[in-house]
């Protein structure tokens, strides 16, 4: 199984100067399972590059999961050139949104609008499909097993685990370490934090063991109280989460789009400096795009 990363900003493209090095675009993951299956991580800006790759496979078929429908995410659907080539199929893959009450197919309903697009659905010329996934629900492509695990985030976001030939990643998506909402002192605090328990050990025990941990790291310690609530996770936590689920690889992403590359590796290091080494040291980096991973 081959990782390629095209995108890792989160929140807004930021192409410039400040981030040649890691990269502008929003999140987009290239997934090549080991009998060559395009399974593709996300629709942000990131995929539009992918897409470019693309052009020697034509046509060819592709497997968009994404992990919700907030714009960093989906705002690079639109300019997927493999929807726009005829022979080419594209199933799109994703979960119901239970406050809109629509299935997935609302991404790109409401994205390919004339107020939104120049391009309507009807005018696609690849065959496009849909399938609104439950959390466990696993989908099997070639050798790989992909499953859905429920993170925390302010709408649904779906984490995906990838088994293929005895090799795992997980990519977290949006993901903020659930949290209680009650002080110590109230008398519902004890009830809630062992329902966040449950929780948190559903997460871990969905992605143990896997080999590469993609993790939402955003913030830094210091900048997380006045981000509480936003849905994001920092670099401490995404650390320790692989730690304590035993990734070989921790890979950290979705980063601060506000922050420069030289920034980034500055609060990289510092977080790294806080941490206990282990006695099976796991292999700890930053997302970039252009960064390829062989597992």
């Amino acid at each position: 199984m081959k990782v390629k990363f095209w995108g890792v900003r989160g929140s807004i493209p930021v192409p410039g100067p400040k981030t040649v090095r890691y990269g502008g675009n929003t999140t987009c993951i290239e997934v090549r399972t080991s009998d060559n299956h395009l399974i593709i991580l996300d629709a942000g800006t990131g995929i539009y590059p992918l897409s470019m790759s693309l052009f020697p496979e034509f046509p060819m078929e592709t497997h968009i999961f994404n992990t919700h429908t907030h714009w960093d995410h989906i705002h690079g659907l639109p300019f997927f050139i493999p929807l726009f080539v005829p022979g080419n199929e594209v199933h799109i893959y994703g979960a119901f949104d239970p406050i809109g009450g629509r299935p997935i197919d609302d991404i790109l309903t409401t994205q390919l609008q004339y107020r939104h697009f120049p391009v309507r659905e009807v005018e696609l010329k690849a065959k496009v499909d849909f399938r609104t996934l439950k959390e466990s629900e696993s989908v099997q492509i070639g050798a790989a097993t992909i499953t859905p695990v429920m993170m925390n985030h302010p709408v649904i976001n779906f984490g995906y685990r990838i088994d293929d030939h005895g090799k795992s990643m997980f990519f977290t998506g949006d993901h903020e370490a659930p949290y209680n909402i009650y002080a110590p002192e109230d008398d519902e605090y004890a009830i809630y934090e062992e329902i966040l328990e449950k929780r948190n050990q559903h997460i871990r025990d969905a992605i143990a063991g896997v080999d590469l941990l993609i993790v939402d790291s955003a913030y830094t310690e210091m900048e997380y109280p006045q981000k509480k609530g936003w849905g994001h996770g920092t670099l401490d936590r995404g650390i320790r989460l692989g730690e304590e689920i035993g990734a070989a690889m921790i890979c950290l992403t979705h980063h601060e789009p506000t922050r420069s590359d030289d920034d980034l590796e500055k609060v990289f290091a510092e977080a790294l400096d806080r941490r206990k080494p282990l006695e099976n040291e796991p292999n700890i980096i930053l997302a970039c795009e252009g960064l390829t991973l062989q597992l």
